[in-house]
């Protein structure tokens, strides 16, 4: 898989790339920031995970105030972001986590560690599972880690990246050898931003695609 995928991998993002222009790797939130910005974002839209976000932080002076708070006190801020009381379940249970063993509520101190440890560290938060902590990884860390959302997963199963049946979890493991580190960032970005516009769940707009000669999905 890693042989034959490695080389289709490159000029996949040159093809998204002018189509849709360069996506340099920006500075990203603190990661604790990144952490529950994307348990947030989890079964929603960017608009309401972030009217969320900016919701959470109004009501609460800090993340401290924020794992002290009752789970309706948490839920009702962040009621725009869908299935808050679950995600209201698992911020407080991280930011308590974090707090108990650490001392205080930050995650500046992943910033010292290799990225498996890191990876390590954040699956074994509560709540947490591959695309979220891949996000800060990738997102906050600057680390070549690669998170699989639901427009990566279609999108590389149709270019035959992966296989039809492999699961969004699996898929995190079988990308990660074949998109090459200093193409992570731009894959991922591109891949969804394609995901949106042309490659949709449902009916797929082939005339406007500019994979539609490398991507097997296409021919039929």
């Amino acid at each position: 898989m890693t042989t034959r995928g490695l080389p289709s991998v490159a000029p996949i993002v040159r093809r998204l790339e002018k189509a849709y222009g360069k996506r340099p790797w920006k500075r990203g939130r603190p990661p604790l920031d990144s952490l529950i910005g994307t348990i947030l974002s989890q079964n929603t839209n960017d608009r309401n995970s972030g009217a969320a976000m900016a919701r959470l932080t109004q009501v609460f002076r800090d993340w401290d105030e924020v794992a002290d708070a009752t789970l309706p006190q948490i839920a009702a801020a962040i009621r725009v972001a869908g299935l808050h009381r679950q995600k209201a379940g698992s911020i407080r249970a991280v930011l308590r986590r974090i707090r108990d063993e650490r001392g205080r509520v930050s995650l500046d101190f992943l910033r010292r560690r290799p990225t498996e440890k890191v990876k390590s560290y954040l699956l074994d938060l509560p709540g947490v599972g591959p695309k979220t902590a891949a996000c800060v990884l990738l997102f906050s860390l600057r680390r070549p880690v690669l998170p699989v959302d639901t427009h990566v997963h279609r999108v590389s199963r149709r270019l035959g990246l992966i296989g039809p049946k492999v699961s969004a979890e699996k898929a995190h493991d079988l990308l990660a050898g074949i998109v090459p580190p200093e193409k992570v960032y731009a894959f991922h970005v591109l891949l969804i931003q394609h995901g949106r516009q042309v490659c949709r769940a449902r009916r797929p707009d082939h005339a406007a695609c500019v994979l539609k000669a490398l991507c097997p999905s296409a021919e039929r």
